[in-house]
């Protein structure tokens, strides 16, 4: 018996209007004394609003650079990711509920072993000019980030490709050194655009051409971008007739021009005002957890932070639970310095927690000869919400240990070239990765491009292997188990905590009610997968 109409007629017009997930639908419908199966066919009657063509969709976006540029292979910055989901395609991509889906690519298939994977191309796959997509195109798409000549931060993820084939048959064939069971999970990574293909077999990545909803209007990188609809793309939605991509890197001002209207959308709130926010009957939010993840990544090959007893000092010195609540306001999961989220499949929910200890710090401290430490820690504000004061609040922890750390504001513009990889302590944002192969892969590989804080581990590196080629989940799960001790206990880098995506729109735009973790913004498709109601 239904103990709460009352509640269940509002979750039911929250449903219609798109401001609940189905996830919390389901758990509110069930305490308020509905069964399961009713729940869920009331979501079917409820559930998404029809979704309507039109309007001009105008987006406040954070962490924009003058740094910014078209080459995926090279893509850092919020921006850019947002950029090469509207505007560019990929052989599949993360849906809404988190499940793997079709995108350039309609199917795939692979050999029992896993080390052939097969994907047939959609033939409706049209570039912006009104080319058809060809599997010459995505030969070369993926050949741009494979070879030694290769300068792409994902060509960690396609080192074990020995070779590309092209069947003949409108497929393609990914052959592999060793097997990989991730390998389709892989391709939705937001460098591995599908790009035309020049006469000579290289990506034309240069023109910014594309096969994705959305094609270039007007594009200056630092600024912002406009966007108008391609009429002839193979997937669903984008039913917005024109996006504009405004570059808003102050959190202020970002969340001034979504309250006042100025924008549609805005990325990265501040988490301290979702309270303020909740009651602007103007503005819907979106608080989705993820497996996006912080990270304080310290050069192993750099001293001090070469000494395995300073990297675990500086570890116990940080209190992850004061920084969730003071920083996050709770929208975020405690870390644990390993790259792996309980939102990712494989999760090692055993390993104990690392709790804050200034005397366990100190102990450290004085394995590597030391009574103190002097270090300085860069950050900038537009890293996450609340950086600065993150990094502040850490090194307030870390007095109580001894350790004097110098927190370094750094300029937003120019942060991804020019502190991140470069200089040896600093707070970085990772997006979600869908499985803990292919993070490990980006940026725990002895020889990754984007191995952040330079640790090389032989024993990582061929667990990281026996992960790749591993088809049981068991046997799979627990080298995941093995790999997240060695980087918690040995590795360079200090991990806080997975934030919350938290994003804004105005409450004449709709969703379906179930949004993406992959990225901000619905997996940064938003612009294909929302629309107006009003």
């Amino acid at each position: 018996m239904v103990k709460d109409q009352m509640l269940i007629d509002r979750l039911a017009d929250a449903a219609r209007e798109g401001r609940i997930s189905r996830r919390s639908f389901m758990n509110y419908s069930v305490a308020a004394g509905m069964t399961a199966s009713a729940a869920t066919g009331l979501w079917g009657t409820s559930a998404r609003a029809e979704p309507k063509r039109g309007g001009t969709f105008r987006i406040a976006q954070h962490d924009g650079n003058t740094a910014d540029q078209m080459d995926p292979g090279q893509y850092q910055s919020n921006f850019e990711i947002a950029f090469g989901h509207t505007v560019r395609a990929y052989l599949t991509m993360i849906n809404a509920d988190g499940t793997l889906g079709p995108d350039v690519a309609k199917e795939w298939s692979a050999t029992p072993d896993a080390t052939e994977w097969t994907f047939v191309l959609d033939e409706r796959a049209t570039f912006h000019d009104g080319n058809k997509v060809t599997t010459t195109d995505l030969l070369a798409s993926m050949n741009h980030h494979r070879g030694e000549g290769s300068t792409s931060a994902a060509k960690a993820l396609l080192a074990d490709v020995t070779d590309i084939v092209d069947n003949g048959d409108n497929s393609i064939t990914f052959k592999l050194a060793a097997p990989n069971a991730d390998l389709p999970w892989i391709m939705p990574d937001y460098h591995l655009t599908i790009l035309p293909a020049n006469e000579d077999g290289t990506a034309n990545w240069q023109s910014g051409m594309g096969c994705g909803p959305y094609k270039v209007a007007e594009l200056e990188f630092g600024v912002g971008g406009r966007f108008v609809r391609h009429e002839e793309w193979h997937g669903e939605g984008a039913y917005f007739d024109e996006v504009q991509m405004l570059v808003i890197n102050d959190p202020n001002a970002r969340q001034t021009a979504l309250v006042t209207g100025d924008v549609d959308s805005a990325s990265l709130l501040e988490n301290k005002t979702l309270g303020l926010l909740g009651r602007d009957p103007n503005v819907e939010v979106d608080n989705i957890s993820s497996a996006q993840c912080i990270t304080m990544p310290m050069h192993v090959d750099v001293a001090p932070f070469d000494n395995n007893d300073v990297r675990l000092a500086l570890k116990y010195a940080i209190n992850r639970e004061e920084l969730v609540e003071k920083i996050t306001f709770g929208a975020a999961t405690v870390g644990n310095d390993f790259h792996h989220s309980p939102a990712m499949p494989y999760w090692p929910e055993d390993i104990p927690q690392r709790e804050y200890d200034p005397d366990k710090a100190k102990f450290h401290l004085k394995q590597a000869g030391m009574d103190s430490l002097d270090v300085s820690f860069s950050t900038a504000e537009s890293i996450t919400t609340g950086a600065v004061d993150a990094a502040v609040l850490y090194a307030e922890h870390a007095k109580a240990a001894g350790i004097n750390i110098k927190v370094v504001r750094e300029p937003n513009d120019g942060y991804w070239s020019d502190v991140w990889l470069v200089k040896p302590w600093c707070m970085v944002t990772w997006g979600a990765r869908p499985t803990p192969d292919v993070m490990y892969s980006l940026a725990y590989k002895d020889d990754a491009a984007w191995n952040e804080s330079h640790w090389k581990h032989p024993e990582f590196n061929k667990l990281l292997r026996q992960g790749k080629a591993e088809l049981d989940d068991a046997k799979r799960r627990e080298i995941y188990r093995d790999m997240a001790m060695l980087a918690r206990d040995e590795g360079g880098t200090v991990i806080p905590y997975f934030p919350n995506f938290v994003y804004g729109r105005r409450a004449n735009c709709k969703h379906s009610g179930t949004v993406s973790p992959a990225w901000q913004m619905d997996g940064y498709r938003h612009c294909s997968r929302w629309w107006f109601d009003g």
